[in-house]
């Protein structure tokens, strides 16, 4: 989502690269082409959102779309998790999936099988239903591609938004930064890498798709029944990103504490051995939240007796204050790096 008025310079459309299509640019197009709020459209398109919320006769609805690229041995499995976390983080409870499913020409039976199983096994564990799509083979495709869209059902609850922070509202982040990459790297570049990992930390770190998992639906949660304010999607462009699309979907300034996010051991051992930042490398599973202090005390405490790991990591401030991260002492401007660091591992 992009949103039309932008605080701060962004990327350029004048890179290519993998990865989301630059902000400032985007923000433009939507603004020219996109739908506008209205009676129907009561959260429409803006940098830092995750999903839509729209009017349908008495009924408010939550919608959100992904495609997944990568992950080719779990991608049904990733498709409908990070469908799921989009209208999660809006508040809503995932309630009905659509997969569109593109296959390289060369696919056989075994290959979508695999995908639609993926799906099946990921949409039952969310309680949420698969109700259709459309399958094909596609030229000049090299992996399988899904793109997913859900339906989230707010169940009678006000929707939440990822941009209404307050200035002096605490950042809170769960689990840890770079998960999904962990998974990614493990699953796709693993034998590249185990020598200078080892095979334990390699094997474990392949299992981060559900431990500490790439969802953040129970996150969600726990953290919009506490209080939060807003909720943000930790996804592509990572921890970084995701503090800097929360701020810039506010309107407000940031401090950043990055030596907060917390890194795990295998998801500092992989990234350090393809040579990338975990916190500027896609993170699914890991949730932000902003909320007043007493709130987020509220939160941290819900969060750890759901035994969910969680720990403030920054401070919104002000409209037009910067937005800066420190890090081992050293203070910056909080920017998302122009390419995801696992996209350029494929570029």
């Amino acid at each position: 989502m992009a949103k039309h008025a932008r605080t701060q310079k962004t990327r350029s459309a004048g890179g290519a690269g993998p990865g989301k299509w630059p902000a400032d640019d985007l923000a433009r197009l939507l603004a020219d082409h996109a739908a506008t709020l209205s009676e129907d459209v009561l959260l429409g398109p803006r940098i830092g959102e995750d999903a839509a919320v729209v009017r349908l006769g008495n009924e408010r609805l939550v919608l959100a779309t992904d495609p997944i690229t990568f992950a080719a041995d779990a991608i049904g499995l990733y498709a409908v998790t990070v469908n799921a976390n989009d209208v999660a983080v809006c508040g809503a409870r995932p309630r009905f999936f659509l997969a569109t499913v593109l296959l390289p020409v060369g696919a056989k039976p075994a290959d979508a099988e695999r995908i639609f199983a993926g799906i099946a096994d990921a949409c039952r564990s969310l309680g949420c239903l698969w109700v259709g799509g459309h399958t094909e083979r596609t030229a000049d495709l090299g992996r399988p591609v899904v793109v997913g869209t859900m339906v989230g059902d707010l169940e009678g609850r006000e929707p939440v938004s990822s941009g209404a922070a307050r200035p002096g509202d605490l950042v809170l982040m769960t689990k840890g930064a770079g998960i999904e990459a962990t998974a990614l790297i493990a699953r796709e570049k693993g034998e590249k890498i185990t020598g200078k990992v080892g095979k334990a930390v390699l094997a474990r770190a392949r299992k981060y798709l559900a431990d500490p998992g790439i969802s953040v639906v129970r996150d969600a949660r726990i953290a919009r029944d506490a209080g939060a304010r807003a909720l943000h999607d930790v996804t592509e462009g990572g921890v970084v990103t995701g503090l800097w699309e929360m701020a810039e979907a506010s309107g407000l300034g940031l401090r950043a504490d990055g030596d907060a996010i917390f890194v795990r051991e295998e998801t500092r051992a992989v990234c350090e051995a393809v040579g990338i930042d975990p916190l500027e490398a896609i993170g699914s599973g890991a949730l932000l939240a902003a909320a007043e202090p007493e709130t987020a005390r509220k939160i941290l405490a819900a969060l750890e007796s759901e035994g969910i790991r969680a720990a403030v990591v920054g401070k919104f401030l002000e409209p037009g204050a910067p937005r800066r991260i420190t890090r081992a002492g050293r203070t910056k401007t909080l920017l998302p790096p122009a390419v995801d660091a696992i996209a350029r591992l494929y570029t």
